[in-house]
């Protein structure tokens, strides 16, 4: 299941303004049929791409958790609600919350059984999903991709 345009590249009616214009445009659209493609492996288990996101961040936190604040820093997309979500989530019985006995400001939020389990039945999924999104390039080229990225960011 590879992803695909959703218009076949079409000729320009006017020259690129310039090549930073182009990337900024190319990189952008990428980036949103990679979300919605991922979107359509995510939700039907009822949880959005930043609350897997999320899941997947106190998964690595465990099992000690993390405070509220660091999720929201190592999100991979900006969420200004992140204490919103973090409600949904434990509503859902994916996480629990804790006030840190030191520091009663600092709320610690860790993943619950159930939030394991659904990570669990998502990771072949998702990594099939990673595989299906970059096909159209080889190892080699997914690395260089990775590494032109992260000197961009």
């Amino acid at each position: 299941m590879a992803i695909t345009p959703k218009h076949p590249e079409a000729k320009r009616a006017r020259p690129v303004a310039s090549e930073a214009r182009d990337a900024f445009v190319t990189l952008f659209s990428t980036a949103d049929r990679v979300r919605a493609f991922f979107a359509t492996i995510i939700e039907p288990h009822g949880i959005t791409v930043q609350q897997y996101n999320v899941l997947r961040i106190l998964r690595g936190a465990e099992p000690e958790g993390l405070p509220t604040l660091t999720i929201a820093d190592r999100m991979i997309e900006r969420a200004p609600g992140i204490t919103r979500m973090i409600d949904r989530l434990e509503a859902k019985g994916l996480v629990a919350r804790e006030r840190c006995t030191k520091d009663r400001r600092c709320v610690y939020c860790r993943i619950k059984a159930k939030g394991l389990a659904l990570l669990k039945r998502l990771d072949e999924p998702v990594e099939e999903g990673n595989q299906a999104a970059f096909a159209a390039l080889s190892p080699q080229e997914q690395a260089q991709l990775g590494k032109l990225l992260a000197r961009v960011r």
